[in-house]
């Protein structure tokens, strides 16, 4: 696929690194040349310098031939207006917008394509926020991603010693949560994915994925952890936007205090917050002011500010002091990479939570949605099945006779709308019905077009 992304700033590279891995051709727009040549260096894409709202410059980028343009620019206006341009002008029809305000809705009469010409709009610091109310509402999971609206659930949770997975099989799994039905679909230990079978077994420290449904996943965790202690209080270290609008989602849910460095910051949030949010002026990766404000008695810790090397620094302090759980902010991939493992429980990349809404773009089939697992190593995704049994190869047959690629593994089926949806365990005998939805497990990308191919209907069918 042929691909346009303005701007090269941490949200760009990201999503350029994604897909290029994925031999898509890449073209990349920013208005520093010596930025665009660093890149050209290390990732197999091309640079353009200039202003991406230009015809010009979007001209010389290949716009006349692209199949996507991504506006990932600092600035809102600039990413509705080079939307605006490539849609109307070059008649590219998926255009993707960053934007900040949530002012600017997707599907509104503002972004349609009589407005700014916006098909999809992204937004990092919401899907970071969202991203961690899902891990204060499950406690345990290191990571939960939602599919079929909501319906089904693929948490990874950490197999602690103590646990009810531990030193058990796979096979035991159903007999020992017989109340909680759930479909493990990755084992990973040490950071290597661990061959399933049904005499897998699991030992503390494993990282265990797993697929249920969402009226389930409480029960799921609740068995495996025999804790279901919710998260009271929270510290956020940082109150960037990011740290501001997971304060405000959380007012009336928890306890939170947020430590800022920066005066005149701390005036505005104060302002902006209610009374009982406590706005602390400081440095997060001060000890003193840290153990001052009983880090060791919160549930969470978040370091959510713009640098790197402060939020992991924080974090593992605050862990050190006693605080359950922490989370840090980390845009940088290598960092995120050195960090697994270490005494932070998670780490997350703001561009990884939006990447998956690119993909679906990206990928052929009817798809739909895409999620991007350990650091984009890994997939799960979500598809469609149409037609009939002469145009697919997935309709009116059992589970057991459709080949997936090795390594790929059926997590859920999604059957029927509303008040008659079911979430099914893809069990031997289920036979697959025309608009079921498929949630896929897929370890590497090598196999991604041999599951693709399986959500493509021939030409009779139409």
């Amino acid at each position: 696929m042929r691909i346009i992304i303005l701007g090269a700033g941490r949200v760009g590279e990201s999503v350029a690194e994604s897909l290029v891995s994925e031999q898509n051709d890449i073209t990349l727009i920013d208005p520093d040349p010596e930025l665009l040549r660093d890149l050209e260096d290390r990732l197999d894409l091309r640079g353009v310098p200039g202003n991406g709202i230009q015809p010009s410059v979007l001209r010389r980028a290949g716009a006349e031939d692209a199949d996507l343009f991504v506006a990932c620019a600092a600035l809102d206006e600039t990413n509705l207006t080079a939307c605006k341009v490539a849609h109307d002008v070059f008649g590219i029809q998926i255009t993707v917008a960053r934007l900040r305000s949530p002012e600017f809705v997707e599907g509104g009469e503002l972004l349609s394509k009589t407005g700014f010409g916006v098909s999809h709009v992204i937004c990092p610091e919401e899907s970071v926020t969202h991203y961690i109310h899902q891990l204060i509402e499950y406690p345990e999971a290191l990571q939960v991603l939602e599919f079929s609206r909501q319906r089904a659930h693929l948490i990874a949770m950490r197999a602690s010693e103590g646990s009810a997975l531990v030193n058990h099989t796979i096979r035991e799994f159903r007999d020992l949560f017989p109340w909680a039905e759930m479909r493990v679909v990755a084992v990973y230990r040490q950071e290597a994915e661990v061959p399933l079978a049904a005499d897998t077994r699991v030992l503390p420290g494993d990282e265990v994925f797993v697929v249920a449904d969402k009226q389930k996943i409480r029960d799921v965790l609740r068995a495996i952890h025999n804790n279901d202690q919710p998260v009271r209080r929270v510290m956020i270290a940082g109150g960037g936007k990011v740290g501001l609008r997971l304060a405000r989602s959380l007012v009336g849910q928890c306890q939170v205090k947020i430590i800022e460095r920066d005066r005149k910051r701390c005036k505005y949030l104060a302002g902006e917050l209610p009374a009982e949010m406590l706005v602390l002026e400081g440095d997060s990766a001060d000890e003193k002011l840290l153990m001052e404000e009983s880090v060791n008695n919160m549930d969470l810790f978040i370091s959510l500010t713009n640098d790197d090397e402060d939020n992991i620094l924080s974090a593992m302090l605050a862990k050190r002091l006693g605080a359950k759980r922490v989370i840090a902010l980390i845009n940088r991939r290598i960092y995120a990479e050195m960090m697994q493992g270490s005494t932070i429980d998670i780490t997350i990349s703001p561009a990884q939570t939006v990447i998956g809404e690119l993909l679906i773009h990206v990928r052929r089939g009817a798809l739909a949605a895409v999620h991007s697992l350990r650091r984009g190593e890994a997939e799960a995704l979500e598809g469609v099945a149409r037609g009939d049994a002469k145009s697919s190869q997935l309709v009116g047959r059992r589970v057991d006779q459709i080949k997936l690629p090795d390594g790929a593994r059926f997590g859920v089926v999604v059957r029927g709308e509303g008040r008659q949806c079911e979430v099914l365990m893809p069990h031997h005998n289920l036979v697959i019905q025309a608009g079921d939805h498929i949630v896929i497990f897929i370890p590497n990308k090598r196999l991604l077009k041999a599951v693709e191919k399986l959500f493509q209907v021939s030409a009779n069918f139409f």
